[in-house]
């Protein structure tokens, strides 16, 4: 048990926080980890910090135009439940002052978070904190170091002792910089800087995929400035040639941690020619329950209530969400697939289509119906393309297909109430972990879902959920093309096999199985569970 009386203080760095739709602080998986996380730990009076950036103008607003293809716009937000801390820390970014102003985000009470803005009448260079992930090279690396660098600048500022420094992601890293020039500063060497820093740092690696982990080239990061008083050698023997991000993080921190279980055994083989580098351990995520869960579904499953009749309310819920959004009238009474994720080609958001044969028939009949929705990246076209093909099957199949533009939280907690089951087919095993799934399974959503990220550590199959492809992966086949067909075809025999007849033929066990699904993840994946691993495990340690 943890003395809640003697626990170290947290610093959280993260590039972005999802708390809420109307603050667009946030892009997708890792921001509302984050903006889950801080919210559990002000639930259960954790004594820890939150350190962002406020953003300008947020993440895309992705809309779809009248040809069916997406186009990303943005826009000026202005919070005004942010208040002023009246604390301004200047780092300098290519040889200029950059002037940071601390906003606090206070509601979060024992939990707060700051965020910093370099978009104030000093700054020449205003724009850096305008839109996260809108840029690459330079002025990613303008971002990072005012979170990492403007993040500790503030710590200081604010007059908070930390303990221990989380760095969410290898964004952070420039934060470690940060604490070994303010040791060499005092006299210790680089090296003796650098296993002191070690012992306050600890990271969390989230992308299973080498090439999707930031790097930078060495000239560019002193150019910046961003080497922060390190060598070339130095930067070397800490993140490599060119400097990876989580390389860096990895060498700067007594302990890391995956996001899984089974995403704990993909880091650690990624990883594994990298000298001096901390352990990776697994600890995996959780939501935030009441952010995301119906407490009535909950209620129902604990007290034998009417989990059937709870349910509908929230489908008819969704279903007037999307009437309302996209003027389709979905069937209450036909089989609704709920299915959002960033549009990527690894998760394959639009496998199911791939044999129309199958799939047409139970489209035009009505058997199935599928809501859709999520983002490209900005920059990324093929993405933007994998979008574009589901849109062309809304326009195909008009009452049974639907795609919500412009995927936010809102239009995430409807179709994690409302669908009733949760399709999820990326290739094994790229997906680090996916909290979607659980907030669906919380809510009585039944699983459909590829044994990745989170759902081997909770499937019983045809009891909680569904798997399929029986935990094969890129590893298990000589091309990308052999495994898709490997599940597809996997997919289509659980859909047809298991799934309708369930639903259509036996829903006395549908029920039952939502009563399971519910009953087997509503503790283990909830944040409680994961704080107290992260203390228990790492910053304790």
């Amino acid at each position: 048990m943890l003395d809640k009386n003697n626990l170290p203080k947290v610093a959280y760095f993260c590039m972005e926080y999802g708390l809420d739709s109307i603050m667009r602080s946030y892009a997708g998986g890792l921001g509302i980890l984050a903006g889950d996380y801080l919210k559990g730990a002000k639930d259960y009076d954790f004594p820890m910090i939150g350190i962002g950036i406020k953003w300008k103008q947020g993440y895309t607003d992705q809309k779809i135009d009248k040809d069916g293809k997406p186009y990303d716009t943005y826009h000026n937000y202005e919070y005004d439940f942010l208040e002023d801390t009246g604390v301004k820390v200047t780092i300098k970014i290519r040889q200029r002052d950059v002037i940071c102003k601390v906003w606090l985000l206070n509601k979060f009470g024992n939990a707060p978070i700051y965020l910093l803005d370099t978009d104030i009448p000093e700054n020449e260079d205003a724009w850096i904190t305008g839109q996260l992930y809108g840029w690459f090279g330079e002025e990613r690396i303008a971002q990072e170091m005012v979170l990492g660098i403007g993040g500790i600048k503030a710590l200081r500022a604010l007059g908070h002792k930390i303990d221990v420094y989380h760095f969410n992601e290898g964004h952070a890293v420039f934060a470690g910089l940060e604490l070994m020039r303010e040791k060499i500063e005092k006299g210790l060497s680089f090296e003796d800087a650098w296993d002191k820093s070690k012992e306050e740092i600890v990271f969390t690696t989230h992308t299973p995929i080498v090439q999707g982990n930031e790097s930078h080239t060495l000239d560019r990061l002193m150019y910046m400035g961003a080497n922060n008083g390190l060598t070339i050698e130095q930067l070397v023997s800490l993140g490599g040639s060119p400097f990876n991000m989580t390389v860096a993080a990895l060498r700067l921190s007594k302990i890391s941690n995956a996001v899984a279980q089974l995403h704990k055994d993909t880091a650690n083989k990624m990883w594994t020619n990298v000298d001096g580098r901390s352990d990776i351990i697994g600890i995996t995520n959780a939501i935030h329950m009441p952010t995301w869960v119906d407490e009535n579904m909950i209620k129902a499953a604990d007290g034998n209530g009417d989990l059937w009749e709870t349910h509908m309310k929230n489908k008819k819920a969704l279903i007037d969400f999307v009437y309302e959004r996209n003027g389709v009238k979905l069937d209450a009474d036909k089989l609704l697939i709920g299915f959002s994720r960033r549009a990527a080609p690894y998760k394959r958001s639009n496998l199911i289509f791939t044999d129309e044969s199958i799939v047409e028939p139970l489209l035009k009949e009505g058997k199935i119906q599928i809501v859709f929705s999520g983002k490209a990246h900005p920059l990324d076209d093929t993405g933007k393309k994998i979008v574009e093909n589901i849109v062309k099957m809304t326009k195909k199949y008009p009452n049974s297909v639907v795609f919500l533009e412009n995927y936010d939280m809102t239009i995430g907690r409807m179709l994690t109430r409302g669908s009733d089951i949760w399709l999820n087919n990326p290739r094994r095993p790229l997906e680090a972990s996916g909290t979607s799934g659980m907030k669906a399974a919380m809510n009585g959503v039944l699983n459909c879902s590829i044994l990745d990220g989170w759902w081997p550590e909770a499937c019983n199959h045809g009891v909680n959920g569904w798997q399929f492809g029986d935990g094969k992966g890129v590893d298990d086949f000589n091309t990308l093309e052999e495994l898709d067909a490997h599940d597809l075809k996997a997919l289509y025999k659980v859909l047809l096999e298991e799934v309708l007849p369930t639903y259509y033929d036996h829903r006395d066990k549908w029920v039952a199985m939502m009563k399971e699904s519910i009953l087997s993840t509503k503790d283990y994946f909830s944040v409680k569970r994961m704080l107290e691993e992260y203390y228990e495990n790492m910053y304790i340690k």
